[in-house]
């Protein structure tokens, strides 16, 4: 069986899958591109997992699952790559996840980092948060931004993982990192130890509970470089979660020292590619101006995507604005550009507009694009005539008619 688990690792290795799922009463899976396939392999039964599980599982995670059913872990596979694993029972089985941590770090550009990242990582104090949902390239992201600092400046990094999933080497900095539950019980903890321990930079895995973000918020007061990552989508509600975390009595303080301690917040999302293989990232990019940090003060962040919009000199985007770029530069379908987008019904009613045909679209979505073109200024371009509404809305009468029109044909 070990041999079985060392060809299926080198599978994904060598074709260059991001996931490997083993699940009882189906083959061994891969995610490629986004998309699941599966393998040409017998469908594995109960035994296989376990199996399987065993071969690969420290003993303490073997011991943490039978208690908890599940637990975490990374690994090694030989000097070609790095596997962070979920294992964890379903319907009283065994079931894998295994994810694929590339050996290699990438640089900005090839990742499509904004200009400002670079700025980021030269300040002493702060906090920059990388948000999205899972696998959406968080951790690749803050790894390259990790590198970045190692390779360039000298400084005392602490990394906080759970688990630890890319190995940093000591270059012109000292890295060091501690995995959670191995090294340290908690983040919360993690950070608290941490400002004993001179560090110039701190990494925290995910800022998952209110101890946690407390601490980071805590930290980069006291001068040191916080990156940190949150299951959200979006800067505003990236604001709203860390604020809504916290008492009641207490979001007014919290206002203020994340007003005054954010750098920024990076928000993205990995889209298949639809002009070679591979996925592309979409980013939506929140610099903290002094017009921002008013805003977070004053309670609102709802008009914090304005300020987005009209803040391109720092880089800042909106993330419908950078899944529109890709799709006008042929990356991404239109089909994807919706799913993605935060604001799907002015994302079809863009497209429309720009006489685009929206495969699929439900009744829902194209009745929200009705609303939103019937909404003044809601979807209006900028120097667009005030008198253009009855066009808009003429316009996409048309284009549903011709897709009734091209469905009936079908």
């Amino acid at each position: 069986m070990s041999l079985q688990i060392d060809r299926l690792l080198e599978t994904v290795v060598r074709r260059g899958a991001s996931d490997l799922h083993l699940a009882t009463g189906r083959p061994p899976t891969l995610r490629l591109h986004g998309a699941l396939r599966e393998l040409q392999t017998k469908v594995l039964e109960p035994e296989d997992t376990v199996a399987l599980m065993k071969s690969i599982t420290p003993e303490r995670i073997q011991q943490e699952y039978e208690e908890t059913g599940s637990g975490d872990f990374g690994f090694a596979y030989g000097d070609q790559a790095r596997f962070r694993v979920a294992v964890f029972k379903q319907k009283g089985n065994c079931s894998l996840v295994l994810r694929l941590i590339p050996s290699k770090f990438f640089t900005f550009e090839q990742i499509g980092l904004p200009a400002m990242a670079e700025q980021i990582c030269r300040r002493p104090r702060g906090i920059f948060l990388v948000t999205g949902p899972t696998g959406s390239g968080k951790t690749t992201t803050l790894a390259s931004m990790i590198n970045y600092i190692n390779d360039n400046f000298d400084r005392h990094i602490i990394t906080m993982e759970d688990p630890i999933e890319y190995y940093h080497n000591h270059k012109k900095s000292i890295v060091v990192q501690r995995e959670i539950g191995v090294d340290v019980p908690s983040f919360s903890e993690a950070i608290r130890r941490a400002l004993r321990q001179d560090p110039d930079v701190m990494l925290v895995g995910e800022m998952r509970d209110l101890a946690t973000i407390g601490a980071a918020i805590t930290a980069a007061e006291t001068g040191h470089l916080v990156f940190g990552t949150l299951h959200t989508s979006g800067a505003a509600s990236t604001i709203n979660r860390i604020i809504d975390a916290f008492p009641t009595d207490s979001q007014e303080q919290i206002r203020v020292q994340l007003a005054n301690n954010l750098i920024a917040v990076l928000s993205q999302t990995l889209c298949p590619r639809i002009d070679q293989e591979g996925r592309v990232a979409a980013y939506e990019f929140m610099y903290v101006t002094p017009s921002i940090q008013n805003l977070i003060r004053e309670n609102k962040s709802f008009r914090i995507d304005s300020d987005i919009q009209t803040g391109k000199k720092y880089g800042m985007q909106l993330l419908d604005d950078n899944l529109w770029m890709h799709f006008q530069a042929g990356r991404i379908s239109a089909e994807e550009c919706i799913d993605k987008s935060k604001n799907p019904g002015l994302m079809v009613d863009k497209l429309q507009k720009a006489g685009h045909m929206v495969q699929n679209a439900d009744e829902a979505l194209l009745a929200e694009a009705d609303e939103a073109s019937a909404t003044p200024g809601a979807a209006a371009q900028p120097g667009q005539p005030a008198g253009a509404a009855a066009d808009k809305a003429a316009a996409i009468a048309a284009n549903r008619e011709r897709m009734k029109a091209m469905s009936a044909k079908k």
